[in-house]
Formats: structure tokens, C-alpha cells, sequence
């Protein structure tokens, strides 16, 4: 990708918060102009869940556009870490994820980090960060933790707010920002992408790396997706998100749940539209909200599937919800005529993962059998040969039965 150095910048700037600072981007991008140098660029992600969403796609993009421009993308799996717990944004200590926990999760995250990063020879590097944090000794732990003061490190907002509220700060959560400022020195990096919520950490790097007499690390935040809820980040545990493994039709009907003051932020973030465009498709005096939406829908899938998938999904959308009709194709389940209730219905037709999703689901109004909707998880139902059973506005099921 040829472009000016200014054309750089102004890519790089599109979608972001803050760069800590533009001036040293600038003369970082012109030295690698003129030396060929790959600037190595950080991503540290703990594998605190198996799956990847589109909030964690935000930074993954901003890194893809790194290596067009010929740069390194370091990806950090933070096996190490992820014990310790990243106090951010938590009002409490999170739980300690044990290691055959952290070696679950880490073994999708590559997977999935694929479909948006280029895996070329050269562009990507993987670390896990065991490799050197595993192997510190005690005095080079107290030497790491002696660059930074306790007075400092009481700057963090999280910390500062538990502290207000009279909840505990522990010792160990302290470690956590000095020990992904770490990453930074021994990698060496000359960029480090986050979201806004890692400020904090990855400033730290900044500062341990001018202690280790590097050269410090460009900062590059990124606004913090807003989950389909439309007021909380993006979350699995909020069960607000878009997985990058998500199905077509799920994808893209959860694209279409969203409320149209929210497309302006997916479109910048998660599309590769020019600004002048996005303005146009978000305008309803321009573009219909609904055209805009299935746009935005199809493009999101076709880049974790493809475009044949993309129509196939908004086909299905338009007849399914728009239209009222049932999908011609559902996952079907062999049943034998017994009585069985809700809950072991949905979980063995796969459309529940455990008893109390079932009891939310009912209790949200979500689960309807042939038509009819059911609020008791525990009711009993008689599988008849062609039940259809749906949840939510996307999931459904049909029953076969032998008589």
C-alpha cells in the first residue's frame, strides 16, 4: 500500500480516541519510510472466554491496517496475565481462571483472530506471555514494581473507585498493569492498540519501557463498542455481543436488532466505508434506515463469511421476520412421544445451553412451541410428529417423531 505519510495518519487517526502522541506516530512512520523498518505492533488479549466478538474486531482492524501499511502485527495471548485478572472496569476482584481454563480459550482466539488479521510470513508474530513473565525471578519482580508508586498506580480509575465504595484493592491487581507494561519491554513494541478501558495499562508500558532506556511505545485507544443492548460495552457475559463465529442468519439478524442512532459507530468501526459515505447511509433524509441497516448487516457478514452467505442471510431476515415465515431449513431432533418438560426440550434441541437460560427465556417471553408461548420452564410437553419450537427472534427447531 503506497501512501503518503500524512495518508497514513489520517487512516490511522479514522475511529480512534486518543494517540499517545500523533507527533511520534508521525516520526515513527516516516524512520520505517525511510529505514524499511516494520514497526512492531502490540495487541495483548487475555483468553478470559473461548469466543471473539465484533467489540474485540475494533483494535484487530486498526492492527490489519498496520500490516497493509508493511508493519508487524505482535499478537500478545495473555496466558499469564489472564491468572492474575484485569482489574479494569471491575468493581470487584475477578476470579483466577486456572490453566486448563486459560489453554481452552487461548486455543480459539488464533483461530478466530485470523479471519481479520494477514497470517503471511512476516506480518504476524504470536507470543504468549509465559514466555517471559513465567520465568521471572522475585528480584526482578520488585524491580519491575519499583518504577512505578503506589500514589500512581491509585490514579486508576477502577482502583479509585473501589477504594471510595470501601471495597477491597488487592496487592496482586497492582501487578496486573506493570505486568502488560512488561509485554511492551520485551517485545520491544513501537505501537500498543487498546480500548480506552486499557489506557491505563498500556501507558504503563510507556513508562517501563523509557525505565528500561527503549524507546517508548505509540499509544493508540479505540471507543469501546456498545453491545446490541445499546447501553453497555459489547460482552458475552451481557449476552449483548456479535460473535465472529456466529452463523450468517444470526449475525446478521442480531446486526438488524440494533437501533439506528447506534449504525453511525458500527459502520465507522467495523466497515471499511469512507466517512463521506457512512454520513450519507446514516441520514434518514438520505437513505431509508432500513436499507442502511441491511447494508450494514451484509457487509459485516460477507467479511467473516462470504458474499453469497451475506444474501442468503437477508433473505432469510425478509422472510422470516419481515414476511412472518418460517425458515425453509431448521435443525431437526428424533423425540419419542413422552412427556418432557421445557427445560430438557430446548437444551436437547441445542436452543438452551443449560436450565437457567431456559428459565430466563421463558421468563422473557422467548420460548414459543407451535405458536404458543410458554413462561414455565418446568411445564410438560408432549413432542408431536413436525413441533416447531422457536427462542428469540432467530433460533428454531422442528420435532420428529416415530409415530
Amino acid at each position: 500500500m503506497t501512501m503518503t505519510i500524512a495518508e497514513q495518519i489520517s487512516m490511522l487517526k479514522r475511529g480512534t480516541v486518543e494517540i499517545f502522541n500523533e507527533t511520534e506516530l508521525t516520526e515513527k512512520l516516516t524512520e520505517a519510510a525511510k529505514t524499511g523498518k516494520k514497526l512492531r505492533i502490540k495487541l495483548g488479549l487475555d483468553p478470559t472466554s473461548p469466543d471473539i466478538h465484533l467489540g474485540h474486531t475494533v483494535v484487530l482492524r486498526k492492527m490489519r491496517q498496520f500490516q497493509d501499511l508493511g508493519h508487524k502485527a505482535v499478537l500478545i495471548i495473555g496466558d499469564y496475565t489472564a491468572r492474575i485478572g484485569d482489574p479494569t472496569g471491575q468493581n470487584s476482584t475477578r476470579p483466577i481462571l486456572s490453566s486448563e481454563q486459560i489453554e481452552q480459550n487461548a486455543k480459539t482466539y488464533f483461530q478466530q483472530a485470523e479471519k481479520i488479521l494477514d497470517t503471511s510470513e512476516g506480518k504476524l508474530e504470536t507470543r504468549y506471555n509465559g514466555e517471559w513473565l513465567g520465568k521471572l525471578t522475585l528480584i526482578e519482580l520488585i524491580q519491575i514494581a519499583a518504577k512505578k508508586t503506589v500514589a500512581q498506580m491509585l490514579q486508576r480509575d477502577t482502583f479509585k473507585k473501589r477504594l471510595q465504595a470501601n471495597i477491597d484493592v488487592y496487592t496482586h491487581e497492582f501487578l496486573y498493569p506493570l505486568m502488560q507494561g512488561y509485554d511492551s519491554v520485551m517485545i520491544e513494541s513501537d505501537v500498543e492498540l487498546g480500548g480506552t478501558d486499557q489506557t491505563f495499562n498500556n501507558l504503563i508500558g510507556r513508562d517501563l519501557q523509557k525505565g528500561y532506556g527503549q524507546k517508548q511505545q505509540v499509544v493508540i485507544t479505540m471507543p469501546i463498542l456498545v453491545g446490541l443492548d445499546g447501553k453497555e460495552k459489547m460482552s458475552k457475559s451481557k449476552n449483548n455481543y456479535i460473535g465472529v463465529t456466529d452463523e450468517p442468519n444470526d449475525m446478521f439478524g442480531k446486526v438488524m436488532s440494533i437501533s439506528d442512532d447506534m449504525m453511525e459507530n458500527y459502520y465507522t468501526l467495523l466497515t471499511d466505508l469512507p466517512s463521506d459515505k457512512i454520513a450519507e447511509l446514516v441520514n434518514s433524509e438520505k437513505t431509508h434506515p432500513k436499507k442502511a441497516k441491511v447494508l450494514l448487516g451484509k457487509t459485516i457478514v460477507a467479511q467473516f463469511h462470504n458474499q453469497e452467505a451475506a444474501d442468503a442471510a437477508e433473505a432469510h431476515f425478509e422472510k422470516v421476520f419481515a414476511q412472518k415465515q418460517l425458515p425453509d431449513e431448521m435443525p431437526e431432533f428424533e423425540l419419542d412421544t413422552q412427556p418432557v418438560s421445557v427445560k430438557q426440550l430446548l437444551q436437547t434441541c441445542k436452543l438452551a445451553a443449560s436450565g437457567g437460560e431456559v428459565k430466563r427465556l421463558c421468563a422473557g417471553g422467548g420460548v414459543t412451541i407451535d405458536g404458543n408461548k410458554v413462561t414455565d420452564p418446568n411445564s410438560q410437553i408432549t413432542p408431536v410428529n413436525e413441533m416447531i419450537i422457536q427462542v428469540g427472534k432467530r433460533k428454531f427447531a422442528k420435532i420428529k417423531t416415530a409415530n
